[in-house]
C-alpha cells in the first residue's frame, strides 16, 4: 500500500511539473524578445522589398546629371526615401519639379524625401522627380554603370545600378548662376532655384 501511494504522489508531482514547464514555454513565446525580432525583420524587409526597374542616368562629360527609373513598394506601408548617394559624385540630392509664382517649371530639393506609397510606385523621370547628381568631374559615358544607394527613413538602404545613356533633355540649370546657361529651355528642361 505504501508503494502505491508513493507512486501516485510521484506521478502527480511529475504532472504538475509538466504543466508548469508548458506554461513557462507559452510565456516565453510571448516575450518582448520575440516581438523585437519581428520588428527588426519588418525594418529589414523595407529595404529588401523595395524594387527598382528601368533605371538610367543621363550621360555627361561633367557638371550635373540625374538618375531616373521606377521604384516600387509592394508592402502595405508607405516607405520614404530620405537621401541618395552615388559612385559618380560626392553630391547627390532628391529633387522635385513644380511650378513657381511666374508659372515656370523649376526644380528644388524635396523636403522630407520621396514617399513610395504602399502597394504603389514612384516614377523618377525628366521633368519630374529625380535624383540629382551634382559636381560630376569624370565623364559618365553612354554604357557606363552608375551605382546609386537610396537611404530609407528607417536607416536601411537599397542599391541599384543604372546604365548611362545619351539623352538630349534634362538640361537642368540653376537660376541665378552666372556659370550656367540661362537661355530658353524646351518642355523637357527645367531650372532650379538655389
Amino acid at each position: 500500500m505504501f508503494r502505491t501511494t508513493r507512486t501516485k504522489k510521484t506521478f502527480s508531482l511529475i504532472a504538475v511539473l509538466a504543466v508548469l514547464a508548458a506554461g513557462a514555454l507559452a510565456l516565453a513565446g510571448c516575450s518582448t524578445t520575440a516581438s523585437t525580432d519581428s520588428e527588426s525583420d519588418d525594418m529589414e524587409s523595407m529595404a529588401t522589398t523595395l524594387t527598382t526597374s528601368d533605371t538610367w542616368v543621363k550621360a555627361i562629360d561633367s557638371g550635373m546629371t540625374a538618375a531616373f527609373g521606377m521604384v516600387e513598394n509592394p508592402t502595405d506601408a508607405d516607405i520614404t526615401i530620405v537621401s541618395a548617394t552615388t559612385s559618380a559624385s560626392d553630391m547627390t540630392e532628391l529633387h522635385e519639379t513644380l511650378e513657381n509664382e511666374s508659372g515656370d517649371m523649376v526644380m528644388q530639393p524635396i523636403e522630407g524625401g520621396f514617399t513610395v506609397p504602399a502597394g504603389g510606385m514612384l516614377m523618377l523621370e525628366p521633368g519630374g522627380n529625380h535624383i540629382m547628381i551634382m559636381g560630376v568631374t569624370d565623364p559618365i559615358l553612354a554604357g557606363d554603370d552608375v551605382t546609386v544607394t537610396l537611404t530609407l527613413d528607417d536607416g536601411s538602404t537599397v542599391e541599384f545600378t543604372a546604365p548611362a545613356k545619351d539623352y538630349s533633355g534634362a538640361n537642368e540649370n540653376y537660376e541665378g548662376d552666372d556659370d550656367m546657361d540661362d537661355g530658353d529651355m524646351d518642355h523637357d528642361d527645367m531650372e532650379m532655384n538655389e
